[in-house]
Formats: C-alpha cells, structure tokens, sequence
C-alpha cells in the first residue's frame, strides 16, 4: 500500500481510474492506477501509505471508482460512526449487566437486614442515608463533580422525590413481608402499569405490539401471585404500590426535568437527599 496522493493533488475518494489505460501495480490490496498517460489527473506521489474504503466498478463505462483515505488520517465518517454506534451499545450494555448485578446484592443483603431487624421505614431512611453520605463525600473529595443546581431544580425535583420515596418505602416493606423473588416478580409488572398510566393521564397511544406484550407479564405476575407458598397480602400490595410510585416518578422526571443540565449519577444523588429529607 504504497500510493497516496500530494498535498495538492486530486482527492482519491473522488477519483476515477481508466482501466484501458497503461497500468501500474504496487500492492494486491490497491486498485490499478494510471501513472503513464495521464500525470495531471492523478499526481501521484510515493511517500505515505493509502487504504482503500470501497471500491466499485461500472461495466459499462470501463472505470473504477476508488474511495481511500490515506494512513495518517482518521477512516471515512461512515466506519467511524458505526464504530462509536457499536462503542456506545457495547458500553450500555456493560451499564445493564453492572446495574442488574448490583440490584441482586442490594436485594439480598436488604432481606437479611430486614430479617434481623423488621423496621422497613427505618431501613430505608438509612438506606438513604448512607447513599446521600458517599456522594456528599464523593463531592468533597472530588472524585464525582459537584452539580450546579439552584431553587428551580429543587422545585422540579420534589414531585419525583415524592414519588420515589413512596416506592422505595413500599418495595422495602414487601420485601420484608414475602420473599425477595416474590416482590420482584410483582415489581416486574411495572412496564405494564406505566402503559396504563401513560395512555390514561397522558393520552400517549402505543402500537397494538405493545399492548400484546404485556400479556404475559401480566400473566406471569397473577400465576406467580396465585402459586406463591408465602403469600401476604401486606407484601403484595407493597410491590404494587412500589410499581405505581415509580411509575409516577418516571414521569414526573420527564415532564419536570426536561432540560435541566445534571448529569444521570448526580441526579439519582440528589434525589436521594431530597427523598431522605421527606423520610
């Protein structure tokens, strides 16, 4: 790959080669350029290294279009944004798969204290607390960036805070009346509670596919309901009001913070200290 072009020649990405002319050949991976009978079209020079990014042939003209960049320069804007595309999947998914896997300890370890200790209005308020504290000190010691909030945010952010308080206070209250798997089959019923809320407060309309999709989440809910051994109905109606909360939260969120500039772990931060002034 030996062909690039001067600084002031033709741009390869737009150039077009004769395959009728005289040729010349360096590299297995180069389309054949011209070198003999047309100098001014190609002002070639042997200095960097050129890639090729596509080639294409048209029969019926007998040419070849060649696109190239050469190596001391970035690939074309196309593969670079497929690459980012791919980057930023590979990297939600990392956020999904880290999320999930600390939710199962949280879960875990907040039955076992509830277990030891049966006071779930308690556990939350500390469970706030402990969270608010690390970003307090995560602020301090400036290792996560303050945010740059005023009394505006704070306006928005007490429905969510309201909201999110009496989720989490209802979810920890299932969780120590029933089994952990219980609770959160129950909470799993929340796409289909923010469905129902969305089309009936907020008249947003969705594809019949989404309304079919919840059937067997609401299914599996009611048979896990039904067939659970350790059923209470405290427990129950704990998760089901968990899912409305949050439902709410969610959209307060959206319809509130629209535009507010706080990035996503600052936000859950502060919502966290508001919700633990509320406890």
């Amino acid at each position: 790959m030996s062909f690039t072009l001067k600084q002031s020649a033709l741009t390869v990405s737009n150039s077009v080669f004769d395959k009728r002319s005289s040729i010349t050949c360096r590299s297995l991976f180069l389309p054949c350029l011209n070198l003999q009978n047309n100098p001014k079209r190609t002002l070639l020079s042997l200095s960097k290294p050129l890639y090729i990014s596509s080639f294409q042939s048209f029969n019926e003209k007998s040419v070849i279009l060649c696109k190239a960049y050469e190596a001391d320069k970035s690939p074309s804007p196309a593969a670079a944004e497929a690459k980012s595309e791919a980057a930023k999947s590979v990297k939600i998914g990392i956020y999904f798969a880290t999320w999930w896997a600390l939710n199962v300890v949280f879960n875990i370890y907040n039955k076992k204290v509830l277990n030891a200790y049966p006071y779930p209005w308690l556990t939350s308020t500390l469970s706030l607390a402990c969270g608010s504290l690390m970003m307090l000190v995560s602020w301090a010691t400036k290792i996560a960036e303050p945010p740059k909030i005023n009394l505006e945010f704070w306006k928005a952010l007490f429905p969510v805070a309201v909201a999110h308080t009496i989720g989490h206070v209802a979810a920890t209250v299932s969780m120590s009346k029933v089994a952990v798997s219980f609770t959160h089959i129950i909470k799993s019923g929340e796409p289909a509670f923010s469905v129902i809320v969305s089309r009936f407060l907020l008249g947003e309309r969705f594809p019949p596919a989404v309304y079919l999709s919840l059937v067997p989440i609401i299914g599996g809910c009611g048979l896990a309901a039904l067939t659970e051994l350790n059923f209470n109905m405290t427990g129950f109606m704990g998760a089901m009001i968990s899912n409305l909360a949050f439902v709410f939260r969610n959209i307060f969120s959206k319809k509130g913070m629209k535009g507010k500039s706080v990035s996503g772990m600052n936000y859950y931060a502060c919502l966290s200290m508001l919700s633990l002034l509320i406890l």
